[in-house]
């Protein structure tokens, strides 16, 4: 089961004179991811290096920010992979110390400062969504409010026309029951429309 992050969560490695700053955070996606790396950017304008990684959507990324080919990113994207997370983008400020580490000296050092970080993130699973929408007469719009209600899925939308649409969401688990439970108490009168069964 794929994971995200409660919070960001920062681990501060230093490595012969050099200092590596991880910090592990949730992100939407790549445009998030950027705009963060420009701030990190802004936030240490005297640093070498502003290395990142990205896992969030079916988007990934690696980049090694001027780091030698393979030695950041990549590293710090498989760390993420192996621990499962999704949505999640690891990011490592690097001061030069004057000391050249290596390459295998590198791919260690990211590594382990995101690694690090991770020990002291809150993980959460990521539980697959899915989204609903009935149309039902307005003598039924209580019924399925109250089934929507016991079932604990969310209510995003309702819109009144000649008839009543529900968009509702929930865990993907669960839409079978409770889609079973609506068809037979709407007796005929439950139309369900095309949906994405899961977000």
């Amino acid at each position: 089961m794929p994971f995200s992050l409660a919070a960001p969560a920062h681990h501060e490695l230093v490595i012969k004179k050099s200092r590596f700053i991880a910090c592990i955070e949730p992100v939407a996606g790549r445009e998030e991811a950027q705009a963060r790396v420009a701030q990190l950017k802004a936030e240490h304008p005297d640093a070498a290096h502003v290395c990142w990684a990205l896992l969030a959507g079916g988007q990934s990324a690696a980049n090694d920010d001027g780091e030698p080919g393979g030695t950041a990113g990549r590293p710090m994207l498989d760390v993420l992979r192996h621990q499962d997370l999704q949505g999640v983008m690891a990011s490592v400020v690097r001061y030069f110390g004057g000391v050249k580490l290596g390459a295998g000296g590198l791919v260690r050092a990211y590594t382990d400062a995101v690694a690090q970080a991770l020990l002291t993130a809150e993980k959460i699973p990521l539980i697959k969504q899915a989204q609903l929408a009935c149309s039902v007469p307005y003598a039924l719009e209580g019924l399925v409010r109250r089934e929507v209600e016991l079932a604990q899925a969310q209510l995003q939308d309702v819109v009144h026309g000649s008839v009543v649409t529900l968009h509702f969401a929930l865990p993907q688990t669960q839409a079978a029951d409770l889609m079973a439970r609506l068809s037979e108490s709407g007796r005929g009168q439950l139309v369900w429309l095309d949906t994405d069964m899961a977000e």
